[in-house]
């Protein structure tokens, strides 16, 4: 298979077939990301014929489980929805060509990626199979955004968000707790919330932010131009963002940036999440839970 690099997928793609279609990330220039730091381009798009290749080999793979069927399949990359929508196309035949059985196909999407799309074209893509990608929207927090170099406002992920809403098109957020900086998280999360409880997402799936040396925001944090929140702060961020929220939705912090790991839907779990949150606040130590931050290696 022609996997370039660490390849990055969400928890809940565990049972996806991984096709890699393109390698690096469009914009490249978040200050807190260090995802494809060991890659030596910021973008590159696989060769239809590497595609075509690894599906291939992929089939003669699941030939030998022979009861197993691919239902979906995850194209791998930081933002493979930036690619035009004849691609996008092509590719989803390729996969239906070898893989039937594929009901649909998932990737990771840029708020900007869908921009640069018409409201035909998204209705095509849904038509052909492309549901429930995941966007990192990270927070609705402006200043955040900005400062961070994302790339977009909360207006944008409102506007982008509500055509994939009309397309059909489902999606999962992944929200970026301590993104806001000390003193700011629960401001973030309720400017969040406020977002979110105009749209239909899915799953909202918390991440906590960690931060490496080779990251451009730890150099700002050396300049004394940000600063991190501490570690029970940002679940006091995450028991507002729970609190605020209105919609049906899956809650998740489930990756390995979160030390403890929690998850719900809501409304039915909010009480229970709550729960949880107030008793780490409370029971749980500043230090312990920075150990672990600190003993995170990689993401």
């Amino acid at each position: 298979m022609h996997y370039t690099g660490t390849i990055w997928r969400p928890p809940y793609e565990a049972s996806s077939l991984l096709l890699e279609v393109t390698a690096g990330c469009t914009h490249h220039k978040c200050k807190f990301c260090t995802l494809y730091h060991e890659l030596p381009f910021s973008f590159r798009m696989s060769p239809l014929e590497d595609v075509e290749a690894d599906l291939i080999e992929a089939r003669e793979q699941y030939r030998l489980w022979k009861n197993y069927k691919v239902s979906r399949t995850f194209l791998t990359g930081a933002n493979p929805f930036v690619l035009k929508t004849e691609r996008l196309l092509k590719i989803a035949g390729m996969v239906r060509q070898y893989f039937p059985e594929c009901q649909t196909l998932g990737c990771f999407a840029r708020i900007t990626d869908i921009a640069i799309k018409t409201d035909e074209e998204l209705q095509k893509l849904h038509q052909t199979g492309y549901d429930g990608l995941t966007i990192g929207m990270e927070t609705a927090d402006d200043e955040a955004l900005i400062f961070m170099n994302k790339g977009y406002l909360a207006e944008d992920i409102l506007k982008q968000c509500s055509r994939l809403d009309a397309a059909h098109i489902s999606y999962n957020f992944f929200y970026l707790t301590s993104i806001s900086g000390a003193g700011k998280g629960e401001a973030g999360a309720r400017k969040t919330a406020e977002v979110c409880n105009q749209l239909h997402p899915k799953l909202i799936g918390a991440n906590m932010l960690t931060i490496y040396p080779e990251s451009e925001l730890y150099q700002e944090i050396q300049r004394g131009n940000w600063q991190e929140e501490g570690e029970i702060e940002k679940y006091r961020e995450l028991k507002v963002l729970i609190q605020e929220l209105r919609i049906p939705v899956v809650f998740a912090a489930m990756g390995a940036s979160n030390a403890i790991q929690m998850q719900g839907r809501l409304p039915e779990d909010k009480e229970k999440l709550i729960k949880i949150l107030e008793e780490i606040i409370s029971t749980v130590s500043e230090q312990e839970l920075r150990r672990y931050r600190r003993n995170l290696r990689h993401l």
